[in-house]
């Protein structure tokens, strides 16, 4: 019986079997109940003779059916268990299970779950008490419980994104085991150790030398990612995995805050090495875009590797104002800080011989600008420097000779024209060391080498608040750096130079670590934490890893950290993001410097079960299930051996009742149809109930190809001006774009729908009823949505400067009074319209003294230059007084049918190509401000 996988855990109810042989004689004599048969009457008189009638036997394979049904029953009260666990010999004690629920059981935590459920199952069945430990759970004093009780924990157990610290539970192990020295142990483990498990591992083998530890484990064959780093070139990230014959290559997957990939990179691992490298090579932009990197096929929180600010690769732009020697790269001032900032930002340098070096590398979208010895700057670099600072930038400036002489607002403090000088012939002082670091400071907790000596530096006048701007002092506490938040950014300035003339910081370590806090500066946000704010900043989980590697809301159990927490994942902190979007703080599951070690499970010496085994199952359910089916077909057997289920008889009965039946759901299935038909009859008159007029069908014409429309005034000499200049209009623009529009079309605003027209010309008529307010919010809507509206007041030459607003002018006035229109502004020289198509001076028609307007532009920028509109909106308004639609018109003969009012002979040409331009310009937005066509745009121009 031992080779069977059955066991039962009441094996004296077996004994009932015996009693199978008496259940079968009693069941042999019991004859079935008789088939009735109806008899005519002759027929019973026919029969009527004495005869001797024996009962009949019950069949044979009825007899086996019911006996088969008892067998069952009695298996079942047996508790018969398929698969059961090893028994562990003569082990009557409690049983302690120890579970790993940390990031390493990810890949097969369903199965673990029900490894443990079966271990505790059979205890229930042996009566015995159970106690359980999540490995990564905190550790707490081990109590034992009914298995019922702790079958329920067990199923309320969940995953842990973090690695399980096995050593934190040995003392509470070890006194449960003194409490209970004869409990029994099984450990689902996953295999993996990624901390110090040397004293876990020597208790469990001395409770395996008395047979009372069983394993249950998988193959380890986990991979994990560990110490990304934003280098020069890419993005890199530490593969590791536990032993050598785990996978040998993958993909390596980056994705951005909202779950969106960025790239792959592959990794492939070099015969039998546990650690390789996946290098992501992606622009800075990209790489700085990163929050999260995936093993692609990996469902564990190890298998991801989280950035967060501090892994952002910053853009940092060197400018120097001493003469650039090539030949001797160690006296160059930028020599020192790009090689001090090359492992961690990307540097950019202006071009030789650049007559802004400043504004060159400002357009290059910097994160940090560094100004190695610059004096003076002038008005225009200064206003540049100061928006960048104002928009969230980082200006670090070093002293020299040239600063030392000059003077400006670009620094944190007020500097003392000259400088000190600490050693040499003239001075009584030695060279100074560095004061330890305030914990005000961005640099506290960063050591300070001994060897470090400034001998001369630019000192700060004194005011009332330098105390709090001195980031790094003297031993006699005179400041070497000083910073100030302004704007959205900020300001730092090294007191000495940029190379070793002053001190030699640049060639300490020390210089690449406070460069490295300072760049870290770029984007921060709020203002810099000082005095006790400074001791107690922590940051609050935002977004936590479960076990498999998906974001989830922080539990209940997760703890804010430090600012400068730069542990492993824990219970308390689990790996995830903590604190805001602009200085976010990434905590992973593993530190940069763990390493994935496969466990000896052998060397214990405790039997080693597969997790994928089978587990053990109660089968009296399925046997209690199978014995109910015997029982109802023995039911149904005995019924037909009774006549009751002569089927023939019974259809034969049940075809009228069943025609019946049938003819009565056909006649209801008929009304619904009526019904519907009765209840559409009534239906048309409620369409006629919309309030909405029809769209007539020439207006659903007019939507299939571009056409360019009119506002109907009711007056008939301008509305037959304003189609014939619009004819014009397409005439010149089929013949010279490659846009084909369709006849023009006049509208009438109240009732005809806008939205299928780009271009609307409205010619203004004075003494005409001003558009209902329906008819303005139609207006407006149109405008919002893209079209573009011309108001042509066609006076310009009737309006006199100082003179007052004509009738024309007033109408318009009080039309758009209502409306939600944007601020106006007469149309600057180097408006988007003016080189939509054609590059223009100006916008004439009939007239050429009249004024265009159109929606205002952003204000102009420091160096006096405004800048086109962002995206590819189009001004929704275009106010004009110069008569465009007289300018277009035309006979049926291509003859202009006015004559102009200016003296240019080129008038009506300009006069066309405007309207080229106001038609192009709504169709395509405003591409053409963007920064590709300036080169073409100014060659054209002769510039």
């Amino acid at each position: 019986m031992n080779a069977l996988p059955l066991a039962f855990s009441a094996p004296l109810a077996l004994a009932a079997l015996a009693l199978l042989p008496a259940l079968w004689l009693i069941l042999r004599v019991t004859p079935p109940r008789p088939r009735r048969i109806d008899f005519p009457p002759l027929k019973i008189m026919a029969d009527l003779v004495a005869k001797r009638e024996m009962p009949a036997h019950t069949p044979w394979w009825l007899l086996a059916l019911r006996m088969l049904v008892a067998a069952l029953a009695i298996l079942a009260v047996a508790g018969p268990v398929w698969n059961p666990p090893r028994e562990a010999g003569p082990l009557r004690g409690p049983m302690l299970l120890l579970i790993d629920n940390g990031f390493g059981a990810a890949t097969d935590w369903p199965e673990r779950l029900l490894v443990a459920e079966s271990r505790v199952a059979a205890a229930a069945r042996e009566g015995r008490p159970v106690a359980l430990v999540g490995l990564a759970e905190n550790p707490a004093e081990i109590a034992l419980s009914e298995p019922r009780a702790a079958l329920d924990r067990l199923r309320a157990f969940a995953l842990q994104p973090h690695a399980p610290d096995r050593g934190a539970h040995l003392p509470r192990i070890e006194n449960f085991l003194r409490n209970s020295p004869d409990a029994e142990i099984v450990w689902v483990a996953d295999g993996l150790s990624v901390s110090d498990d040397g004293a876990f591992l020597a208790r469990l083998r001395q409770e395996a030398s008395s047979g009372r530890l069983s394993i249950h484990a998988a193959p380890v064959d986990q991979l994990a990612l560990a110490a990304p780093e934003n280098l020069a070139g890419a993005l890199a990230v530490k593969v590791l995995r536990p032993t050598g014959s785990a996978a040998s290559s993958g993909l390596v997957r980056a994705l951005d805050l909202k779950g969106l990939p960025l790239g792959d990179a592959p990794f492939i691992f070099s015969g039998s090495d546990l650690q390789t490298t996946a290098r992501l090579t992606l622009p800075i932009e990209v790489r700085n875009a990163v929050s999260r990197l995936e093993i692609v096929g990996e469902r564990s929180a190890g298998a991801v590797a989280l950035l967060d600010d501090r892994s952002k690769r910053r853009r940092v732009g060197i400018v120097s104002g001493a003469t650039t020697d090539t030949a001797q790269p160690l006296l160059s001032p930028t020599y020192y800080v790009s090689r001090a900032l090359q492992p961690f930002a990307e540097i950019r340098e202006p071009r030789p011989g650049s007559t802004d070096p400043v504004g060159e590398l400002l357009a290059q979208n910097l994160s940090v600008l560094v100004l190695a010895d610059i004096g003076a700057l002038d008005p225009d670099t200064a206003g540049k420097i100061n928006a960048f600072i104002q928009r969230g930038g980082v200006l670090l400036r070093f002293a020299g000779a040239r600063l030392a002489a000059a003077s400006d607002e670009l620094t944190p403090v007020r500097l003392r024209r000259g400088g000190r000088t600490l050693g040499g012939g003239l001075s009584w002082e030695t060279p100074r060391k560095l004061a330890a670091f305030t914990r005000e400071s961005p640099f506290f907790g960063v050591p300070i080498s001994d060897d470090v000596r400034v001998s001369r530096q630019i000192l700060a006048e004194p005011e009332a608040d330098l105390s709090r701007k001195t980031w790094a002092a003297l031993e006699d506490g005179t400041p070497v750096v000083t910073g100030e938040r302004r704007g959205d950014g900020m300001i730092a300035m090294m007191h000495v130079t940029a190379d070793t003339t002053w001190s030699n910081l640049p060639l300490s370590g020390l210089f690449v670590e406070m460069l490295r806090k300072i760049v870290g500066l770029a984007g921060t946000g709020p203002a810099e934490p000082q005095g006790e704010d400074a001791r107690v900043e922590t940051l609050s989980p935002t977004r936590v890893l479960d076990g498999t590697g998906s974001f989830r809301s922080p539990p209940a159990t997760a703890q804010p950290v430090a600012r400068s927490f730069t542990g492993r994942a824990t219970l308390a902190h689990p790996p995830g993001i903590y604190g805001p979007a602009d200085g976010s703080l990434a905590v992973n599951t593993l530190n940069p410097t763990d390493t994935l070690r496969a466990i000896d499970l052998a060397a214990l010496g405790a039997p080693i079960l597969p997790v994928d085994k089978p587990v053990a199952l109660d089968i009296r359910p399925q046997l209690l299930v199978l014995a109910l089916l015997l029982l109802v077909a023995d039911t149904l057997a005995t019924l037909w051996l009774g006549g009751r289920l002569n089927l023939a008889r019974k259809a034969r009965r049940a075809a009228p009742a069943a025609i019946l039946l049938a003819l009565a759901l056909g006649g209801l299935s008929l009304m619904p149809e009526r019904a519907d038909a009765q209840s559409q009859a009534p239906s048309v008159p409620t369409a006629a109930l919309d309030p909405r007029p029809p769209i007539p069908r020439e207006l659903f014409a007019a939507g299939a190809v571009t056409r360019l429309a009119y506002v109907v005034t009711g007056d008939r000499a301008v509305d037959e001006m304003s189609k014939a200049g619009l004819a014009g209009l397409n005439v010149v623009l089929g013949a010279r774009t490659a846009l084909e529009p369709g006849e023009a079309v006049g509208v009438n605003a109240d009732r005809d729908e806008l939205a299928f027209f780009p271009v609307l010309y409205w010619p203004i008529v004075s003494g005409r009823p001003i558009p209902s307010s329906e008819t303005l919010r139609k207006l407006e809507a149109y405008m919002k949505g893209g079209g573009l509206v011309i108001f042509d007041t066609r006076d310009a030459m009737s309006a006199r400067p100082g003179g007052g607003t004509t009738p024309e002018g007033d109408q318009l006035r009080r039309m758009l009074q209502t409306l939600d229109i944007p601020e106006l502004e007469p149309i600057p020289r180097d408006h988007v319209l003016t080189k939509t198509f054609y590059i223009l001076d100006g916008f004439v028609g009939r007239y050429d003294s009249g004024t265009t307007w159109v929606e205002i532009l952003p204000p102009a920028g420091a160096d006096g230059r405004r800048p086109a509109r962002a995206g590819d909106n189009v001004s929704p308004i275009v106010i004009t007084s110069n008569d465009l639609a007289s300018a277009w018109a035309v006979n049926r003969r291509g003859e202009p049918l006015v004559p102009l009012s200016g003296s240019d002979p080129r008038q009506r040409e300009m006069a066309l190509r405007a309207g080229v331009n106001l038609v192009m310009y709504a169709l395509t937005g405003n591409y053409k401000a963007d920064q590709v066509h300036v080169p073409a745009l100014l060659e054209r121009l002769g510039q």
